[in-house]
């Protein structure tokens, strides 16, 4: 029998590699964040192609509050056709699909109830625009004695 027509029901997700992906984001969210707090985030470059993607960003949402993002605005059936069009641009990248935590409230800590999940490039191209447009200047002096670490937990 081939694998591919045998019932959904008899495949389940391998849990370690699920643990290995929320160590992933979790380990990304803290570096990202304790970046945020030891620069000037309007000198912070995240990927060679900076100015591709928050070009192509406000060409294609030019409306969009990067402040606080609404995860129905992205998850929405026209929020994602919109985005998977804008992710389509950077499919050349590596990880550019990875699954990737995002601050909902950029003048907020990463913390479960502020944390959407969301793909690298939407990732990249928001907290890019959160850069550039001051969106994140807060957070240094906000949290910048509060840099995460997690041997420290």
């Amino acid at each position: 029998m081939d694998v591919l027509s045998r019932p959904a029901e008899e495949f389940t997700n391998d849990g370690t590699v699920e643990e290995l992906w929320a160590v992933q984001a979790v380990d990304h969210a803290e570096v990202y964040f304790n970046l945020l707090c030891s620069v000037d985030p309007r000198f912070l470059r995240l990927t060679p192609y900076d100015d591709e993607f928050y070009d192509q960003f406000r060409r294609m949402f030019p409306d969009m509050n990067v402040r606080v993002i609404d995860e129905n605005d992205l998850k929405s059936p026209e929020g994602k056709t919109k985005w998977r069009t804008y992710m389509a641009k950077f499919s050349r990248l590596d990880d550019y699909s990875v699954g990737t935590l995002l601050r909902a409230n950029a003048g907020e800590e990463f913390r479960p109830e502020n944390a959407i999940l969301v793909v690298r490039a939407q990732f990249w191209a928001i907290e890019i625009a959160r850069n550039r447009e001051g969106a994140n200047d807060c957070i240094r002096d906000k949290f910048r004695g509060s840099l995460v670490n997690k041997e420290d937990e």
